[in-house]
């Protein structure tokens, strides 16, 4: 389970809950996390995010744990840096703030579908098309992108397991020629997709300075 695949169909205050309340409540985390640099204050935020995740968002302890094991060696060398550069101090409210931040997009992406959040962008970006901007057009690459992080992690998985069962023992970063491949030609299919559908047939709306 990745993280932003997480979307999980079980009843919940957290589900009914508007998508964008939920992104809104998400940017004050952030902007709380930032604004006060305290070490209880970050520790209080991500426990009361664990408890979102596993109350409200009503998953396992397992799965709240996936979602922090993808960033631990971000975690680990962050605190290592501020060790040598800082303090212990700053370096655990460094890796509170991150930890907390990622298991809490894990909790809205828990309970939100890809389609409500793609709508709550659309629509706060509704006014940019006074300036030419199609917030269709990024409602639908956020999707693309949304989509394609857990299916090339998927890949990436399939491979390892294709290389395990050849008894190749390769580095890791030996994945990255055969992924980039996959990756690559799936790119090419979506964007031929795309075009079959007239996806950029619609003309870009026109700036209002430029309108008669």
């Amino acid at each position: 389970m990745t993280l932003l695949a997480l979307y999980s169909p079980r009843p919940g205050a957290l589900h009914r809950t508007p998508a964008g309340w939920k992104l809104a409540a998400l940017a004050g985390l952030s902007v709380l996390l930032f604004a006060v640099p305290e070490l209880p204050v970050a520790a209080t935020a991500l426990a009361v995010v664990v408890l979102l995740a596993l109350a409200g968002a009503r998953l396992t302890a397992r799965q709240v744990l996936a979602q922090v094991r993808p960033v631990w060696l971000w975690l680990a060398g962050l605190l290592a840096f501020h060790l040598v550069v800082t303090d212990l101090a700053t370096g655990a409210l460094a890796v509170l703030r991150l930890a907390t931040l990622v298991l809490a997009a894990a909790v809205v992406t828990a309970t939100s579908r890809v389609a409500e959040l793609v709508a709550v962008i659309e629509w706060l970006l509704a006014p940019l098309r006074l300036v030419g901007v199609r917030p269709g057009r990024i409602g639908l690459a956020i999707a693309m992108t949304l989509r394609f992080i857990p299916l090339v992690a998927e890949r990436a998985g399939r491979i390892r397991e294709a290389q395990a069962a050849r008894g190749a023992t390769r580095p890791l970063f030996l994945l990255l020629v055969p992924l980039l491949v996959q990756v690559l030609q799936l790119a090419h299919t979506t964007a031929e997709a795309l075009d079959a559908r007239g996806a950029d047939d619609e003309a870009p709306p026109r700036p209002f300075w430029r309108r008669s």
